[in-house]
């Protein structure tokens, strides 16, 4: 590994019935955890298992995965993944998102039970995960009830999940078509006005890192 500890997108090439599509995760570490946020699409434990190796980190030194929101996109290979590692990764969730992870109620979007996955530890708004040099959670519903961003102050980097994305390196709305209450997702934006964010990784779209601020002012206001 690079570093002893840092932040870096961890980028999933997959295919989606014949169709590219592209996500940014997220990966963490120190000398203690890897920590992977989101999970891409069902079918993708091979993938993750090659992007891990080219990160310089084996399989078997994951330790936990965060889950921003309970959307298929982000949870598919969940199951996967923890049962290859025989249940020693820990997954994480918002304590709204765990009864929809955990296939105990349909999702919100798609209306179906997902395949099981236990959630070990809910989150809630304002929890500091002491992983990696701290992880603030921020409670950002709206794309969906459940969802959260991640901020990790050490590199002033926001993890968005969906509630942001970006196109070209620009910081956009989140993706009108696919977010119910837009209003209450604006209104989850003007929140991260409070984070000395300079970059942010969108799950769709990639990396940020001009003009934060004046994006996320813009974005929170309608005129993004």
């Amino acid at each position: 590994m690079a570093d002893q500890a840092g932040i870096q997108p961890f980028i999933l090439d997959m295919d989606a019935n014949g169709n590219s599509f592209t996500v940014h995760a997220a990966l963490l570490w120190d000398e203690q955890d890897v920590i992977l946020v989101d999970t891409g699409i069902p079918g993708q434990l091979g993938l993750i298992r090659e992007q891990l190796a080219a990160a310089s980190f084996p399989f078997d030194k994951l330790t936990k995965i965060i889950i921003t929101h309970h959307d298929m996109d982000h949870i598919g290979s969940l199951p996967d993944l923890v049962n290859a590692s025989e249940g020693r990764i820990e997954v994480l969730a918002h304590e709204l998102g765990k009864p929809y992870i955990q296939g105990e109620i349909p999702t919100e979007k798609r209306k179906i039970l997902v395949t099981p996955t236990n959630v070990d530890v809910t989150l809630q708004d304002g929890d500091v995960l002491p992983y990696c040099g701290g992880i603030q959670v921020i409670y950002t519903p709206g794309h969906t009830q459940d969802h959260i961003s991640l901020y990790h102050p050490n590199s002033k980097t926001l993890i968005s999940g969906d509630a942001l994305t970006s196109q070209d390196g620009v910081l956009m709305p989140p993706n009108p078509q696919f977010t119910p209450d837009m209003p209450l997702a604006l209104e989850s934006v003007a929140k991260l006005l409070n984070y000395d964010i300079e970059t942010v990784i969108t799950y769709h779209g990639g990396i940020c890192t001009d003009n934060i601020k004046e994006r996320l002012a813009q974005i929170a206001q309608g005129q993004a």
